[in-house]
């Protein structure tokens, strides 16, 4: 019974996390972090698969190595948050108290963005050197 609430926990956090790439509201790190947390303990092949995943295994294991993320996925997550909630703000809501929230919230969000560490190719090398030096 566990397992499988581990499992339907994964895939909707996975799910949720791809939707964080291209709606900047959603943060997508913390979803596949807990989509890797719940498969660790529920699938090796579910956990596998997602942390070689070509896109997906990039965010969990730049976080999990670095607690970083890169200066692209930064900038175009920030990039469409404003795209997102500026249109929002603009062209749906009406009410001034909802459009106050939403630049709050945007503002919030993309601190937290800024203050997350940028992932460098040194930190990449530093990581790889230090793997040869292990496997030596």
């Amino acid at each position: 019974m566990k397992r499988i609430f581990l499992l339907i926990i994964g895939h909707i956090s996975v799910s949720l996390g791809v939707a964080g790439i291209f709606l900047p509201i959603l943060p997508t790190t913390p979803f596949l972090l807990l989509s890797a947390a719940c498969y660790i303990r529920s699938s090796e092949k579910f956990y596998d698969w997602l942390i070689n995943h070509k896109v997906l295994g990039l965010y969990v294991k730049n976080y999990i190595l670095f607690h970083a993320i890169t200066l692209k996925a930064k900038l175009f997550s920030i990039f469409l948050l404003w795209l997102i909630l500026g249109s929002t703000i603009i062209f749906i809501i009406d009410s001034l108290f909802v459009r106050i929230i939403l630049t709050m919230i945007g503002l919030g969000v993309t601190t937290h963005l800024i203050t997350i560490k940028t992932l460098t190719n040194e930190m990449v090398n530093q990581s790889n050197d230090s793997k040869e030096i292990k496997n030596n």
